[in-house]
Parts: C-alpha cells; structure tokens; sequence
C-alpha cells in the first residue's frame, strides 16, 4: 500500500479562472448552489477549506432568474434598518422589478461560509441584470447547468 498525503494548497498556489453564466430561466436556487459551489473551488481536485481557492463567476440576465411554484408571489425578503421598528419585507417578484442583482447575491451569500472567508469568496461573484458585462478582457469562459 502506498502512503499518498493530502495536498493543503495556499492562497500563492490557487488558479483562478473566470466563468460566465446565464440566470435565464434557471430556478434561484440550482443556479446559487452552483454558483457558490464554483466560488468556495470545490469543483477542484485541490479544494482546501481553509483557502480560498476558487474562481470568479459573473451571473448575467439576472432579471430573467426563475422561481418554482408560488414563490414569486408568496416568498418574502426581509432586512431591517438597524432602527426600533424598522423591520423592513418585500415580495420576490418587487425585489426582482426593483433590483434582480440582489435577488442572486442574497441566495449565494446565504451558501457560502458565514465568516471572513466567505465575505472573501463572495467578492468575486459579479452579478448583472442584463445580459452584457464588463469583464470581457478577463476572457470568462461560458458555465452550463
């Protein structure tokens, strides 16, 4: 039997690449789980939790993202002022009219690690409503689902 170690990569080692993707008709959340999947760099055979070790992901047509069922009518967001009675909610098809970015970023952040690491990983998802960005020099290849 041979004695095979596990590779722990640094943050000097890691490959970023870029990946572009469309939200058009994708359900909320396959399209977040996929996306928060490629941003922590678990599609990599040298995935370390500790590192942060994956790669950029832009979400374009964001405003064309699909929700299941009643959601779109029932499912409610919340935030809060940061005031006494300042609980704040809004359904999901005024948050998509209003700012369909968020929608995504929201959905994503929830999936990813709740601490620095994560607040890290989160800064390379770049989100647009429609279906033009302003990454083209960066080269991002296209990411099915």
């Amino acid at each position: 039997m041979t004695n095979v170690k596990t590779r722990s990569v640094n943050k000097a080692e890691v490959q970023q690449d870029w990946w572009v993707v469309s939200a058009a008709g994708q359900p909320l959340g396959r399209l977040a789980a996929r996306v928060a999947s490629i941003l922590r760099g678990k599609h990599k055979p040298y995935f370390t939790p500790h590192v942060d070790c994956g790669d950029f992901v832009i979400v374009v047509d964001a405003a064309k993202v699909t929700l299941t069922g009643n959601k779109m009518r029932d499912k409610i967001y919340y935030r809060h002022t940061g005031h006494i009675g300042g609980l704040k909610e809004e359904r999901a098809e005024d948050l998509l009219q209003r700012s369909p970015e968020k929608m995504i970023q929201r959905a994503v952040r929830g999936m990813l690690p709740h601490n620095t690491l994560g607040r890290q990983m989160f800064k390379k998802l770049k989100v647009y409503a429609g279906g033009d960005h302003p990454h083209h020099s960066q080269q991002p290849q296209p990411l099915e689902l």
